[in-house]
């Protein structure tokens, strides 16, 4: 890849190529092949943010070697749906880091300063939801963001989230999290002229069906501004949060 970055800024330097071109160039270059894994190397170049590596299904040993090339790239890495076991093994090989037990969520490196246009509320229904409201809480603050918690003011004690209105209205983007019927996100944005990122859990009794009534109820919202992500998806909740509110 040193490389390839080499004869670009070589045809730069001769009038080969325009810097826009070499930009365009430098966007899709290669990841790093560590045998078992692809590493997108690029991808802040690309989306602003560097490659989240996704916890389940793979070895503490695999996510090491993974975070160990993020890190002399990117300078950070995020770890998403980590469990303590894993993370305390994690931890013994990247010793800086920090794990949010209540998210689930590993991190090495700073967070991102503070650059986005207002707060971030991040609504939930139930105590239930709040593993996955804590994921897109803490995703939303790794990137840049000030967040606002509202938590436990589900639909069946409405006025809970009434006392909370004033903060409601302090944010810019709200994510709202819920299981069982899955209705909090229509009222929120009944109530409301904000962007809505709403996210089913897999919380319920079995006519849930882990998280499909929520999905559909929200998928079916009422109330118009309301765009879902995928069953316990905090992670995607927090990063789209995330993208909007820097426009």
């Amino acid at each position: 890849m040193r490389d390839k970055i080499k004869e670009i800024l070589r045809d730069i330097k001769h009038g080969k190529t325009s810097i826009e071109r070499a930009k365009a160039r430098l966007k899709y270059l290669p990841f790093e092949d560590i045998g078992f894994a692809k590493v997108d190397t690029h991808r802040s170049l690309r989306r602003g943010y560097p490659e989240v590596i996704f916890g389940p299904w793979k070895t503490a040993r695999q996510i090491v070697a993974i975070a160990r090339v993020l890190l002399r790239r990117e300078g950070r890495v995020v770890i998403t749906r980590l469990d303590p076991v894993k993370a305390r093994a994690v931890k013994r090989a990247l010793t800086k880091g920090k794990y949010f037990p209540d998210a689930g969520i590993f991190l090495v490196g700073p967070k991102e300063p503070v650059r986005a246009r207002g707060p971030v509320g991040v609504i939930s229904a139930g105590t239930g939801d709040q593993p996955v409201a804590e994921e897109a809480a803490v995703v939303c603050e790794i990137f840049g963001n000030r967040v606002r918690r509202i938590y436990d003011v589900g639909a069946a004690g409405i006025h809970r989230l009434l006392a909370h209105h004033r903060l409601v209205d302090e944010c810019r983007i709200l994510i709202v999290v819920a299981g069982m019927d899955g209705v909090l996100p229509s009222i929120v944005g009944g109530l409301v002229g904000k962007p809505i990122v709403a996210v089913p859990t897999s919380v319920g009794y079995g006519a849930s069906f882990q998280g499909v009534a929520a999905l559909l109820t929200m998928l079916n919202a009422c109330a118009p501004g309301v765009v879902v992500v995928n069953i316990d998806n905090g992670f995607g909740a927090g990063y789209f949060a995330s993208l909007l509110n820097r426009l």
